[in-house]
């Protein structure tokens, strides 16, 4: 048996994993689904001062107060950024890191770092609500960003999804346990559209050929849930 914590990307909560978590389970493993602060169902939490750091602590305190070990963590798009995070700060309870169409940070790099022209175009549609700048607004364009093109998943999460504090995207990862952290074993899977935009030589490398594709849109989890958990089964 395995202990799966998923994370979900920009505007997202742990509502999207719902299918890849109900087929883990079925499976015999132990599944996790955090949703950040300020989103999904903790949307109330919502302040200026909300960012990265938050929300890697945010899935820090799950893996220690569900005293976790041996996890599979999965980021997807921006969880990557919180993943990176809470490996470099919970080294000792990671078993392995799966990116799931996700940002792959570097130290120092913030997600307007690893994907500026994506990041402008959300920063362009932001909006400033009780003083706090928020981006990703559920709407028309989010929706074809995220490629989900079945009317039914499109019906089924537009009501829930949130818009997300533009400061967690513009704050840099800092790590101070990098080279233990670069130790631990990755896996990604990512959309074939997003692949040629992917070094995916360096990728294979850091993974050890553990790099596979699926043909379909950005939210991957929603559109073709059962493909994502059979690659996170072949994980473990």
């Amino acid at each position: 048996m395995a202990t799966f914590v998923l994370v979900h990307g920009g505007g997202h909560g742990g509502w999207c994993y719902q299918s890849v978590a109900r087929q883990l389970r079925s499976a015999g493993h132990d599944v996790y689904t955090p949703t950040l602060t300020g989103l999904g169902e903790r949307s109330h939490l919502v302040s200026k001062d909300v960012n990265l750091d938050v929300q890697i602590t945010d899935v820090v305190n799950v893996l220690e107060f569900e005293d976790l070990h041996d996890v599979v963590l999965v980021g997807h798009s921006y969880g990557g950024m919180v993943i990176t995070g809470v490996a470099d700060r919970a080294t000792d309870r990671i078993g392995h890191l799966v990116f799931l169409d996700a940002a792959n940070p570097e130290d120092g790099q913030s997600l307007v770092d690893v994907a500026g022209p994506m990041m402008e175009a959300a920063r362009s549609a932001s909006r400033v609500v009780d003083g706090v700048e928020l981006v990703l607004f559920p709407g028309n364009d989010p929706m074809g960003f995220y490629g989900v093109t079945d009317p039914d998943q499109i019906a089924w999460m537009k009501p829930k999804l949130t818009p997300h504090p533009w400061a967690c995207f513009e704050q840099k990862l800092v790590l101070h346990n990098e080279s233990e952290m670069r130790k631990l074993p990755q896996s990604h899977i990512v959309c074939s559209e997003t692949l040629p935009f992917r070094d995916v030589e360096k990728l294979t490398a850091e993974s050890d050929g553990r790099v596979w594709d699926i043909d379909t849109g950005h939210d991957l989890m929603i559109s073709e849930p059962m493909a994502v958990t059979e690659l996170l089964l072949r994980v473990v």
